[in-house]
């Protein structure tokens, strides 16, 4: 069953009514962490999520408190909706107003040009030389670099939708302790947390990833959010040169450790897709050959939503490993217990996003057709999972707000105890 159909409303006014008095500067251990993943159009669900937060914040009348979540780390468009609530960190609630009003009037005009000739200058000519050959492309003076052309997007974030020169101030009136976005560089290979604090902290460097503090913008995001295929490559300048980055999902082997490097001893995690599949709930397998689509769907799918779900097991097991140690023993160890809360979709987003298809602009559907998406057949595995990503849709997105809110109004009162808010 679909989740209740959640029309938010607003006043007329999307003023700040809600600002914070300063609080006072936060130390750097023991902060709340909010974590949002990547997954395109599935962001949508992560606001109703924040709505529901809200919702349950201002029945207990802390809307005036601090900010529940001083350390925010997010990949993809999940990087878009934290950075979002970072630049007003000083009023949680009317970021989230600002939010729903901008998912639940989503268009896909808004993210990407679905005219055409937009389409055609872009998804068409990358797909004949796809079929072709790339030998071809060297006739060509400009080499299509996507299947799509996300300007919009990039316009939408320049027109002064997220004001990241608060950010410092914020930073440091204890509003905010940090901020943290990933994107994955094609230039080098690594994947890149870039991180904005008050402190000057140590960057911190594993295998083929690393963190670099800087003062973070709307390329940052641009960078973070360019699915790989779908947007093109965002330059980057990094260690005195330019990289270009893709979607930060890529390549992401730990996305909890940017958040508990800056400091958060607990973490709300919030996914694009289900942890795990009740028995039985699976789709019918298709015996057909599998389309570009399925394929494509498939791969966004393993990049978004399988990383996620084995880092929070690893963190649970660690947790585990932990407990059985003395507190003594413990002291020696780098190691500390985090506690984890993770909320995902209690419904497949593939069979929903099935329901929307033929809500997409009439060229971009053409283009998805020629990969294989078809809309009415209610087959989620084959049409929906790429088509998932790329529904900005009020219809679809509206769907995914509501269900992200059913999903953390069912959980009340795990969560308020997770916050420690009055039950």
């Amino acid at each position: 069953m679909a989740a209740e159909q959640f029309s938010p409303t607003f006043p007329p006014s999307l003023a700040d009514t809600d600002r914070q008095a300063p609080a006072a500067p936060s130390s750097s251990f023991g902060q709340t962490g909010l974590l949002l993943s990547g997954g395109g159009a599935r962001a949508a669900y992560q606001v109703g999520v924040l709505a529901a937060i809200a919702e349950l914040r201002r029945a207990r009348g802390l809307q005036h408190g601090p900010n529940p979540f001083p350390v925010l780390a997010g990949t993809s468009a999940g990087a878009i909706n934290v950075a979002a609530l970072a630049c007003h960190a000083d009023a949680f609630d009317s970021a989230v107003r600002r939010m729903l009003h901008v998912w639940s009037h989503m268009h896909t005009e808004q993210i990407y040009r679905a005219d055409s000739l937009s389409v055609l200058r872009s998804g068409a000519r990358w797909l004949t030389l796809l079929s072709l050959g790339w030998a071809l492309a060297r006739w060509s003076r400009m080499r299509p670099r996507s299947l799509l052309d996300n300007t919009p997007l990039k316009n939408l974030m320049n027109s002064g939708l997220m004001p990241f020169e608060r950010i410092p101030q914020l930073i440091a009136d204890g509003h905010l302790h940090a901020l943290a976005v990933t994107a994955s560089s094609y230039s080098s290979g690594q994947h890149i947390t870039f991180f904005q604090t008050r402190e000057a902290l140590s960057p911190w460097i594993r295998d083929q990833r690393k963190a670099v503090q800087t003062r973070l913008t709307a390329d940052h995001l641009l960078a973070s959010s360019a699915l790989p295929f779908i947007f093109p490559a965002m330059p980057l300048a990094i260690d005195g040169h330019l990289e270009h980055f893709g979607d930060g999902s890529m390549r992401q082997t730990a996305p909890l450790a940017p958040a508990i490097h800056l400091g958060a001893s607990k973490l709300l995690v919030v996914g694009a897709g289900r942890r795990h599949e009740p028995l039985g709930s699976q789709p019918q397998a298709d015996a057909s050959y599998p389309t570009l689509a399925q394929v494509a769907g498939h791969a966004l799918s393993s990049i978004f939503l399988d990383t996620l779900a084995v880092d929070i097991e690893r963190a649970e097991r660690i947790n585990h490993t932990l407990s059985l140690i003395s507190p003594a023993e413990r002291i020696h160890s780098r190691l500390r217990p985090v506690e984890v809360l993770a909320i995902t979709p209690s419904e497949r987003i593939d069979d929903i996003a099935t329901r929307h298809i033929d809500k997409l602009p009439m060229p971009v559907r053409t283009l998805l057709a020629t990969l294989g998406v078809r809309a009415g057949t209610g087959n989620p595995m084959r049409d929906g999972a790429l088509a998932s990503y790329l529904l900005f849709e009020q219809g679809y997105t509206r769907e995914l707000i509501a269900l992200g809110r059913t999903d953390t109004l069912a959980r009340r009162e795990e969560l308020c105890r997770f916050l420690g808010w009055p039950p």
